[in-house]
């Protein structure tokens, strides 16, 4: 592998901004220090000016494969997510068919080491009947298991109690939860639906997915976490209301129930249906602006630990259905950090945070192995931003497979030059290099 040499770039790593040389060799972070100016490399880059961040790590993201893969693959997605700065993600078992055996996890795990230009890692699928293969989920290589406690497709809402209960108990490694309560969406719906037939009005999505439906879902999963002393990790958190169920006065590594939120419950509000519709229909809803403002806050208090995405590409064609049809989800990753850093332009979060809830954070909460900062001895998951050379999102610069974003023609303030996956230059002011292939994250866990 080549080695790079990266001069006078202004790192952003575990709460401080300094500017520092960093020389990469062999896929590790072999020095960072001032005037390596004189030191050998293959590749040089100049970053004066520039800001290096860690590698972005997503830790929810649907990439299609196997099964729809009309919508994305893990090859296109993973391309779009290492131009978003993005290094690592952990992708969700909804495939078709769904990854409820040890086999067909297995196969997502040889896509990817194929076709990833991303480091990768694929969680487990809990159904109400698969707990052998369940238990046999190695805690090393994979990074948890996923509990659909809501709508999902094919086998897998897990919706009893007493499969819920066994799994919480004897679950050995982190249990990632997608929490909405399917009573109360079920019979809100029915109302909806007698009172519009076929012609709901997408700003009624949070009125059928509630914020009762989360709480109950989210309340239920802290109930079972305590009980049990389960590791909980609930995904895409997305209203005031959840967040008393959340403590910010332990460090990270000594929670044992952590939460997530998405950049698009942080972005958007209820007012966005007007013009965006079903682009920006979700599970959980996109809800009241009270709700992202609380968030943020909840963010910057660490009550909320991570940033991640949900990113969940259709095509335009089903998103263009009545809501009904219209399947939820949206492509994000690709400008997720951007989106953050407009938060930064706003004076509303500092580069210093930023870093730690899409970098550091996900890193200790999943116990990722030597990835998520910028170290010596660390793989070399590193992202090179300019914040000041300002783009606009268009269907040209776009790469998702679908090839839509809720985001276009948004002007964004900054951009991504450069990202290094485990010490491959990936991607470089707009070009991509894909000889080289992402790794498989592995996991510091006992």
């Amino acid at each position: 592998m080549k080695s790079i040499l990266i001069l006078n770039a202004n790192i952003v790593n575990e709460g401080r901004i300094y500017e520092s040389d960093v020389l990469v060799e062999h896929g590790r972070i072999s020095k960072i220090e001032k005037n390596l100016s004189s030191a050998k490399a293959d590749t040089i880059i100049e970053a004066k000016g520039k800001y290096l961040f860690p590698g972005v790590i997503d830790d929810q993201v649907h990439f299609r494969e196997p099964g729809l893969t009309h919508k994305a693959t893990i090859y296109t997605e993973s391309k779009a997510a290492v131009a978003g700065g993005v290094t690592s993600f952990m992708e969700m078992p909804n495939t078709v068919p769904n990854a409820l055996t040890q086999e067909l996890l297995k196969t997502k795990y040889e896509i990817g080491a194929h076709t990833s230009l991303a480091n990768y890692s694929f969680f487990m699928g809990v159904s109400n009947d698969n707990y052998d293969e369940v238990m046999k989920t190695n805690g090393q290589d994979v990074c948890g298991l996923k509990i659909f406690m809501g709508s999902s497709t094919g086998n897998m809402l897990v919706d009893n109690i007493s499969t819920l209960e066994k799994i919480f108990r004897d679950a050995n490694l982190l249990i990632a939860t997608h929490c909405e309560d399917e009573e109360t969406i079920r019979t809100n719906a029915s109302l909806y639906k007698e009172k519009y037939g076929d012609q709901v009005p997408p700003y009624c999505h949070p009125e059928i997915r509630t914020v009762e439906a989360c709480f109950k879902s989210s309340s239920l999963a802290v109930k079972l976490a305590q009980k049990y002393n389960t590791r909980l990790h609930i995904l895409h958190i997305s209203t005031e209301e959840e967040l008393e169920l959340f403590k910010n006065n332990l460090p990270l590594k000594d929670k044992r129930i952590t939460s997530e939120v998405c950049i698009h419950h942080l972005w958007f509000d209820k007012n966005d249906y007007k013009l965006l519709g079903n682009l920006i229909k979700w599970n959980p809803a996109v809800k009241e602006a009270r709700h992202k403002e609380a968030l943020f806050k909840a963010l910057l208090d660490n009550r909320l630990d991570i940033i991640a995405t949900d990113h969940a590409p259709h095509t335009w064609e089903e998103k263009q259905q009545g809501y009904w049809q219209a399947p939820s989800g949206g492509p994000l990753i690709q400008h997720y950090l951007n989106v953050m850093l407009e938060f930064y332009y706003q004076g509303k979060i500092g580069l210093e945070k930023i870093v730690e809830k899409m970098c550091h954070a996900p890193a200790d909460c999943f116990q990722l192995k030597e990835r998520g900062y910028i170290r010596e001895g660390y793989h070399a998951d590193i992202v090179l931003v300019d914040l000041n050379k300002s783009w606009i999102v268009k269907k040209e610069n776009i790469l998702y497979k679908c090839g839509w974003s809720a985001f276009e023609g948004k002007t964004f303030q900054s951009s991504i030059s450069h990202t290094l996956v485990s010490g491959h230059l990936a991607y470089s002011e707009g070009k991509f290099d894909e000889q080289v292939k992402g790794q498989r994250l592995l996991f510091n866990r006992e």
